[in-house]
């Protein structure tokens, strides 16, 4: 808002008042002006019409035209300024008679529809005002001496001139407006002189006040003033004198601080400098930190995996028990310093903020199942009681990095065991949060142990810390465990928080964020037969009957859960008969004898007995298996087996069902799967045989254009980065000049940064598949993508690409029990995830084997092809290699070498740049030799199995 100066203010104060009050006064005479003449003609009419209607009723009850019309034309004549026309009606409105002229009639006529009068009424119409009066008959009907009564015989129309009315209103209006021009200019004649005696002055202050602000020199007002603005002068002078001086006085003290800051901004310059400096030194050192801490990652585990390699073939040899026990001792070392080597790793990458997460599907329970299993042998030697919950509304099916989840776990839960001399270790996961198809997980571990002072607890999360420096000493370990873990939930969106008390325990709370995964990727639990099953449920550990009585009711199970054997006896003793029973007694050294009583006693009122307890010797195994149990199950306990196990107490495990595809005819598309990765295309070519009756390949954009302009497709498959043509390219050439101009294109990338789905299909492609693909997500895009063929040899027109009775939730098969054949098949590794490379080969052990024979065969040649990209410092050669051995690494099941490959690729990608990542491909380097080193101990015997 614009703010005014004195001036205007001066102006609008003197002006406006009395321009408002001029109007005011000028409105208020004009008003009464214009009623009084108004009330005047009204009257004038009035008092002309109205005689006239007296006078005209001789004349209109005897019919005298000649006096009515001597009686109007005298009326107009004595007014002629004033009447312009009068006209007389009786009472059926007909006119009599007028004295004016006759086109005026129509606009003094009253309206048919309107009655007459009843007295004298105005109306006002254009320039005239027409007054209307009733003419009435007085006559007696009764007695001498009542009143006489009036009847209505007629009207009278009179038209009033108005134009001499309206000429007085406008000299009222012209008068009105020129006293208020007139006091106007008197305001305004006034203000200008009270601006000219106040604001002259006033600006010559403001001058001085703003020479004495800005400090030019002496300031002294010299004109003659009076009054309150005197008073001002005189002030403002005594001011600019004080300031004068004061100014003086900062001036000298400026000058002297000028010199000072110079001198400390010289001094601030030069440690800026000397920072810049080291700055760089620092960003030099750590560069050289993170080579220095890769070479000797790849100088430390190249001899660490032949101490370790050569261990194990050493223990195959015939030895002593002490020659053995050492050679286990060098084992467990090399073991243990390899896991430090890796933490320090991993410290390095996610401190450098280089540690990339994946985002591939996995199955929650299984992944949480391999965590349990593997440290149940560690909470087992300590008699522990270790089990996890993981609540039924926890979905299965995930996108995360299932890796780094265990990795955390693992961590948490293994520093739970160590610290844990007695008591239990419990793991309990639950949702925190659900928003679509995203989910919040929290992992509680709650441990017995030795707890931990609130005053250590923070450094905890620290690097290298522990909580003091005796922990070291007893229970070993790095203190960097637990500071990766926090660095990895952060950034999973999570965090790890803690609660503890000194010999009570510890709780440590997990929550990390993950997506919803819309295909089921572990088989389905076969669970059917089980449901309104009765089973009689004996476990003395709280926590696991908790889980396993949650688990159990999950699947529609009528339990009936108990904590001690007086409970279990009595039970037995009721009469009530079990489908089910699963006893899990403590360990003891009479476990034999207690088992087969405790069985004896069950027999007669349960159908099917299992035995839950840890790992038993195998003579002790098949002893109590003699005794009359179904199965003996392992803790912790496994949901998956646990389900199986129980379900062949009712008929064929669904794990034996034939696949249904071998049942149903195959679609009948012709597709094209283009590959330059041999093994990707072979394990494509294999999942799409089953689905469909024509399969041809392409190893090259180039080879693909050529055979889609010679033959037709239903859905072609095609990988991005490939020689000779890429896949856009080929895409694009495909749909713009063959036969194959709308057939539909899924694109297949190992590797894909954010966005680059949407430029795929933007470019043409009109589907998106990410390796590793599995059968789900082939079925689903045969689904999405294929036409509706036409099979002209089947007696259905149109056949559909799924069972109507069959769902995408269904159709993914429960891996068949593990034969002595495919037992043979398991590769024991560190570097191989044999499980994983079962599921990405859709449970083919012989498809699971070429498929990992062929990423060995490739190995050599890729290791030799990065070794010398990066002797070259050829970025792009690096990332085509790289890219290359991803995409084989998606099929087989090397969680390790994939992860290194995707972090280099998508740093490349994104910067452009490899440089800071030498140092993974060095590690990646390295962790193929370990894994060629590793698997020569089993190659053999794969190659024989393959």
């Amino acid at each position: 808002m614009k703010k005014r100066d004195l001036k205007e203010w001066i102006m609008v104060l003197t002006i406006l008042p009395t321009m408002l009050t001029g109007i005011a006064l000028a409105s208020y005479y004009t008003f009464n002006r214009f009623s009084e003449l108004t009330q005047n003609q009204i009257q004038t009419g009035t008092n002309l019409v109205e005689p006239l209607a007296i006078a005209a009723e001789e004349g209109l009850l005897g019919g005298n035209k000649r006096k009515l019309r001597r009686l109007i034309y005298s009326s107009h004549r004595k007014n002629t300024g004033l009447i312009n026309n009068i006209a007389i009606y009786d009472l059926q409105r007909q006119l009599i008679l007028h004295s004016g002229n006759r086109k005026d009639l129509a606009t003094m006529a009253l309206p048919a529809k309107e009655p007459i009068p009843s007295y004298t009424t105005s109306v006002s119409s254009g320039d005239y005002l027409v007054f209307y009066a009733p003419i009435y008959s007085e006559f007696n009907t009764s007695a001498v001496g009542e009143p006489l009564s009036e009847e209505l015989i007629g009207y009278v129309a009179l038209q009033l001139i108005q134009d001499r009315t309206l000429l007085a209103q406008k000299s009222a209006i012209l008068v009105s407006l020129a006293l208020i021009i007139l006091g106007l200019f008197i305001s305004i004649f006034f203000a200008v002189k009270l601006v000219n005696r106040v604001i002259l002055p006033v600006k010559t202050m403001v001058t001085a006040i703003n020479a004495i602000g800005s400090g030019t020199g002496d300031v002294f007002i010299e004109e003659e003033l009076t009054g309150e603005l005197d008073l001002l002068k005189n002030g403002i002078n005594s001011v600019a004198k004080s300031l004068n001086a004061i100014h003086l006085e900062m001036q000298l003290n400026v000058e002297q601080t000028t010199a000072d800051l110079r001198e400390t901004m010289e001094q601030i310059e030069i440690q800026n400098v000397e920072l810049n400096l080291a700055k760089r030194e620092a960003l030099e050192a750590n560069r050289v930190k993170s080579e220095f801490l890769a070479n000797m990652s790849h100088e430390l585990r190249t001899p660490l995996n032949g101490v370790i390699g050569f261990t194990r073939q050493l223990m195959k040899t015939p030895l002593k028990e002490n020659q053995r026990d050492y050679l286990e001792t060098i084992a467990s070392s090399a073991n243990s310093l390899l896991v430090i080597i890796d933490d320090i790793l991993d410290f390095s990458k996610l401190d450098a903020g280089r540690l990339a997460l994946e985002n591939i599907p996995f199955a929650f329970r299984d992944s949480i199942n391999e965590v349990i299993t593997m440290l149940a042998p560690s909470a087992k030697e300590k008699s522990l009681e270790f089990c996890a919950r993981i609540s039924p509304d926890v979905p299965d099916d995930l996108i995360a990095d299932p890796n780094r989840i265990r990795q955390v776990l693992v961590n948490l839960i293994g520093n739970a065991i160590k610290f844990t001399e007695k008591g239990s270790v419990a793991v309990d996961i639950s949702v925190a949060k659900r928003r679509f198809d995203e989910v919040t997980l929290k992992a509680i571990v709650v441990d017995t142990g030795i707890g931990i002072q609130p005053a250590q607890q923070e450094s905890l999360f620290a690097a290298f810390g522990q909580a003091d420096s005796s922990i070291t000493r007893r229970y070993g370990g790095t203190g960097l465990g637990l500071i990766i873990s926090q660095k990895l939930a952060q950034a999973m969106q999570g965090e790890i928080t803690l609660e503890s008390e000194v010999n009570q325990g510890s709780t440590f709370n997990f929550q990390f964020d993950c997506k919803v995964h819309s295909i089921a990727l572990s088989p389905p639990l076969p669970v059917q037969e089980l449901k309104q099953r009765s089973i009689l449920y004996f476990e003395f550990l709280s926590h696991t009957r908790s889980a396993t009585t949650e688990l159990l009711e999950s699947w529609g199970m009528k339990l009936t859960p108990c904590a001690d054997t007086e409970t279990l006896k009595r039970i037995i003793k009721s009469g009530r008969i079990f489908d089910i029973a699963i006893i899990s007694p403590k360990t003891s050294a009479a476990i034999v004898t207690e088992v087969k009583q405790l069985i004896h006693e069950l027999q007669p009122v349960v159908d099917h007995i299992f035995l839950l307890m840890e790992v038993l010797p195998e003579a002790t195994r098949e002893i109590l298996m003699a005794s009359g149990i179904r199965a003996c199950l392992n803790k912790p306990v496994n949901h998956r087996k646990l389900a199986i196990a129980l379900s062949k107490s009712f008929g064929p495990s669904q794990a034996s069902l034939p696949n249904w595809r071998a049942e149903q005819d195959k679609s009948p598309l012709r597709v094209l799967a283009v590959d330059d990765n041999e093994a990707n295309l072979k394990l494509i070519t294999t999942l799409l045989e089953e689905q469909v009756r024509s399969v041809e390949t392409c190893k090259n954009g180039a080879e693909a254009v050529a055979v889609c302009n010679i033959k037709e497709f239903d859905l072609i498959y095609m990988d991005i980065q490939m020689p000779v043509m890429d896949g856009i390219t080929a895409c694009q050439q495909i749909q713009s000049a063959t036969l194959n101009d709308h057939t539909p294109i899924v694109a297949v990338t190992a590797h894909a940064l954010a966005g680059e789905k949407e430029r795929l299909l933007e470019v043409g492609f009109h589907g998106y598949l990410t390796k590793p693909i599995d059968e789900q997500m082939l079925y689903k895009s045969i689904q999405q993508f294929a036409p509706i063929h036409q099979d002209t040899d089947s007696e259905h027109p149109q056949l559909s690409l799924i069972p109507d009775d069959l769902s995408i939730d269904n159709i993914t098969q429960p891996p068949s029990e593990e034969s002595p054949d495919e037992a043979l098949c398991d590769p024991k590794s560190a570097h191989v995830d044999w499980a994983m490379a079962l599921q990405h080969a859709a449970n083919k052990p012989d498809l699971a084997v070429d498929m990992l024979m062929m990423l060995l065969d490739s190995i050599p040649n890729a290791r030799d092809a990065i070794e010398q990209a990066c002797d070259d410092n050829n970025h792009q050669d690096i990332l085509k290699h790289v890219h290359k051995l991803h995409g084989a690494c998606c099929y087989t099941g090397v969680p390790r070498l994939k992860a290194l490959a995707n972090t280099i690729e998508t740093h490349i990608k994104k910067h452009q740049n490899a440089d800071d990542v030498i140092p993974e491909v060095y590690e990646l380097i390295d962790e193929m030799d370990n894994l060629l080193q590793d698997c020569e101990q089993w190659r053999e015997q794969l190659a024989v199995k393959g």
